[in-house]
């Protein structure tokens, strides 16, 4: 294979996964016109369309489809062998992309870039922030960061946090205008801020558990999302009820009275976050020090 041909193929295989010129010419270093250049070259080459463009989007083609399926687990190998070669020099560099939660972006990892980067500034962080439940091996993604309960079995799953507690909130304007809840029934008389779980559009039912008794509620509102951010930010201004982790920063806004929980005897306690990538035989040396990071351990013990 000639080198033009080994660079139209990762061209390629990089506008899949990010499902965007944009991303994935930032990605290579290249310029959006001189990526679109590289992929119609391949396509003229192979004599086939691979991609499917709209102003919006951009996805592959039953053949370029096709193509991906076979190229992505070779390159896959491809970055694991470098990384090895690389671990057995004594050095520590490359990409390491992450796929995470929201909470988990804000709560473990932004706190620890610095001390991360400073430890091994060769290597590059690919954080994608993703509050849906996204396919990690689909998007070669090194590993990924959710909530327990949520992880495929065939995944390797490392605790982060310990568990955590959702609470019902609203801001006290909100109350005064509307009144109380007094049992998760009453949220069908509520305006609630909406969780998208899916972007097929699932949307979460709202779950509570007081003593025995366990009920699912389907709320809704004027706010759907799958951002919390969004969502917190419309509970604060009076839009509604919100659903959320109180240690997303609602702890805090609690404590200082701009939102007020309901249903508190109602509130039930989720696994924390985990950290889990593809159950394989070798774990890079490189997430493993991700791993040390975020777990202060090792190097990055906090003084």
């Amino acid at each position: 294979m000639r080198g033009s041909e080994f660079v139209e193929l990762k061209a390629f295989v990089a506008v899949v996964e990010r499902q965007s010129f944009a991303r994935a010419a930032e990605h290579l270093g290249l310029s959006p016109s001189a990526l679109s250049q590289t992929i119609r070259q391949l396509e003229s080459r192979l004599g086939s369309r691979l991609l499917n463009r709209t102003t919006r989007s951009v996805a592959p083609s039953a053949s370029g489809e096709q193509l991906y399926r076979r190229l992505a687990p070779l390159f896959r190998e491809m970055d694991m062998a470098v990384a090895e070669a690389s671990e057995a020099a004594g050095q520590m560099r490359g990409t390491l992309r992450i796929n995470t939660l929201g909470i988990g972006a804000r709560t473990i990892i932004a706190p620890r870039l610095a001390r991360f980067h400073q430890a091994h500034p060769d290597v590059v962080l690919d954080i994608v922030v993703d509050d849906a439940l996204a396919d990690i091996v689909t998007g070669r993604f090194d590993a990924g960061i959710r909530v327990g309960g949520q992880l495929e079995k065939d995944m390797v799953a490392i605790r982060l946090t310990p568990d955590m507690n959702m609470v019902a909130v609203a801001s006290p304007d909100y109350l005064a205008r509307h009144g109380t809840p007094r049992s998760p029934a009453d949220l069908h008389e509520h305006a609630c801020i909406n969780w998208r779980l899916h972007m097929e559009g699932r949307h979460y039912r709202w779950e509570f558990k007081k003593r025995e008794q366990s009920i699912e509620v389907a709320v809704a509102g004027p706010v759907v999302t799958n951002h919390a951010d969004i969502g917190i930010a419309a509970a604060l201004n009076g839009l509604g009820i919100a659903y959320h982790f109180e240690q997303d920063g609602v702890g805090e806004l609690l404590a200082q009275g701009r939102l007020v929980q309901v249903l508190a005897d109602w509130s039930i306690t989720r696994p924390g976050l985990f950290l889990y990538y593809p159950n394989r035989q070798h774990r890079p040396a490189l997430l493993g020090a991700f791993i040390d990071c975020l777990l202060d351990r090792g190097p990055f013990d906090r003084p």
